[in-house]
């Protein structure tokens, strides 16, 4: 069975299976970033933009929060209407774009992981999501923004491969990153999924598309031209809310915390 073209976003149960690995420790992670940024004088709003399968939302609902989350892609959102209605917890969701979404009440926190902000290729759209960002959160609140620095002389593909299986279906992802272009600060992304159920193979997937790349340099001019947030700390994608980074030095995968200034 050969690849075909596919959006992996328009098959939602495949993409949350191979990303589940994640959910308990990027959930504990938000949780304790919660306690050290926001405290006893939040009130517990959560807001994911790129919300996808709601794997995030669901578990953070399940742990006391009142979370809104928003996407771009309606197969994402209806998976995770229904992940709620199973679980029986409640969340706001609704189609949205990170570059041009608003919320009437401010929240404490909103997280954004494994690189969806990359998504936004356009400089203006970059800095449009973060002042967004910034106008949805109260003073004080913080951004963890998940995703990864580009060494633009390192001039190799990076290829990275795992899988996952849950009820009897079997997910063998590969995701291929090309050379980054350093002038049009974009880089090729391929994902191919393997999908096995009860052993037959059923399906044989690829998406492609394009990431804007950031260098350290580049990151921390992007949130300069945005004066309403400050980069206050540096995690990775361990998620462990112990260990912190100076941007750019020995991690690539980066999870930056953003502060809404006072």
């Amino acid at each position: 069975m050969a690849f075909r073209a596919v959006d992996w976003y328009d098959t939602p149960l495949y993409y949350d299976i191979i990303f589940d690995q994640h959910t308990a420790a990027e959930v504990a992670f938000v949780e304790a970033m919660y306690e050290r940024w926001i405290g006893a004088r939040g009130k517990r709003r959560v807001l994911e933009p790129a919300c996808g399968s709601g794997r995030l939302v669901a578990a953070l609902v399940e742990r006391g929060f009142a979370v809104n989350g928003f996407d771009a892609n309606q197969s994402m959102l209806d998976f995770a209407a229904r992940r709620m209605v199973a679980r029986r917890v409640s969340a706001s969701l609704r189609v949205g774009r990170m570059e041009s979404f608003s919320y009437r009440r401010p929240f404490d926190l909103a997280h954004c992981f494994v690189s969806t902000f990359k998504y936004l290729t356009r400089a203006a759209d970059a800095r449009a999501h973060l002042e967004r960002v910034a106008d949805a959160l109260v003073p004080g609140g913080v951004y963890l923004l998940g995703f990864h620095l580009t060494e633009y002389e390192d001039r190799s593909t990076d290829r990275e491969r795992w899988h996952e299986a849950r009820g009897g279906i079997d997910v063998r992802c590969e995701v291929e990153t090309a050379p980054a272009d350093p002038r049009a600060r974009l880089e090729e992304v391929r994902s191919r999924l393997t999908v096995q159920r009860s052993g037959r193979l059923v399906a044989r997937q690829e998406t492609n598309w394009k990431f804007r790349t950031y260098s350290a340099a580049q990151f921390r001019r992007l949130v300069a031209r945005v004066p309403a947030l400050e980069l206050v700390a540096v995690h990775d994608f361990d998620y462990d809310p112990a260990v912190t980074h100076e941007l750019g030095t020995d991690r690539l995968d980066v999870v930056a915390v953003l502060r809404r200034r006072d």
